[in-house]
């Protein structure tokens, strides 16, 4: 049910506000609004008028926030914010056919990019528009049609679509496979290891698939995978990547596999959208053209140089 108009402020008013928790000065969201001081001042009046409500201390010299006024300030601040990208999207594509999607970045960059010319040349009546979002979230309270999801079927509420399922391998630079003292993933586990901290217990759950029930030990965090591919060339320890982002680094050497064979999978790669929204065609089109997409990673053998063998 929608809020009752004479609940909503003036935008001016609500502009003046954010403009003055971000800047703390009257005169300063004066010049950023381009109206004078004692314009902003009466803004500012209005808007506690308006909402029966104190939302500044003052005095001869200042005037302050309060902090509920803080509060819903950073509220207002998203939901201008929200008006400005829809405004922006409007402008861009006057038709309309908005479709808001949010993405891993390895993922995104690597197989969605490249697939989404053919789409949009399907489809130019669209426009997709990219975020990236790393976990789950709630689609009530985000601006998405729709989000791409590693791992497994645990985003409540959703639908899915399959995409690929990613296909595993540990992999150093030589520097650090070389230090390797053994065969087996006990002495491969010896070595520091790199972790995605949005897969915590990814080394373990590739061991527990290979047949084995290894605790990890704690080592270096990342939150991309293009950062932990850097740190895994550099000699900064082992990481477990998916076979489609390191083809290049195995191929000229920087990296080597540690482990003999790449067809170990921890998950797949869904598309997923709110299960009880109705349907909105862009998102409908686009699911159906996914299901036509052919390709992704096939799982391959690395010729092994320095690592384990089998």
């Amino acid at each position: 049910m929608p809020h009752p108009k004479r609940f909503l402020p003036p935008m001016t008013a609500l502009r003046a506000l954010e403009s003055f928790e971000r800047t703390g000065s009257v005169t300063q969201t004066g010049l950023e609004l381009g109206v004078s001081q004692s314009a902003v001042s009466r803004q500012l009046r209005v808007l506690e008028d308006h909402l029966d409500t104190p939302l500044f201390t003052r005095d001869r010299k200042t005037i302050r926030l309060s902090l509920a006024a803080r509060d819903y300030c950073t509220q207002v601040r998203a939901a201008l914010e929200q008006i400005g990208t829809a405004s922006l999207r409007l402008k861009a594509n006057p038709r309309g056919g908005q479709l808001n999607i949010a993405m891993l970045p390895a993922f995104g960059v690597r197989w969605l990019a490249p697939r989404l010319p053919d789409f949009v040349e399907r489809h130019p009546e669209f426009t997709v528009n990219l975020s990236t979002r790393l976990k789950p979230f709630d689609f009530a309270s985000e601006p998405f049609h729709g989000a791409i999801h590693f791992g497994q079927r645990d985003w409540s509420d959703v639908a899915y679509q399959e995409l690929m399922r990613e296909y595993v391998v540990p992999v150093a630079s030589p520097k650090v496979a070389h230090t390797l003292r053994g065969s087996t993933l006990s002495d491969l586990f010896s070595l520091p290891l790199l972790h995605l901290d949005t897969r915590p217990d990814a080394w373990e759950k590739w061991a527990q698939a290979l047949g084995k029930d290894i605790e990890c030990p704690v080592g270096m965090l990342f939150d991309q995978f293009a950062s932990m591919i850097q740190a895994a060339i550099h000699g900064m320890g082992a990481a477990l990547l998916p076979t489609y982002l390191v083809e290049n680094e195995l191929e000229d050497g920087r990296l080597v596999a540690l482990w003999p064979e790449s067809e170990t999978s921890i998950g797949a790669y869904y598309f997923v959208w709110p299960i009880d929204e109705p349907n909105y065609q862009p998102r409908d089109l686009f699911v159906d053209w996914l299901r036509q997409v052919k390709g992704g990673t096939v799982p391959h053998t690395f010729a092994h140089q320095t690592g384990p063998s089998t």
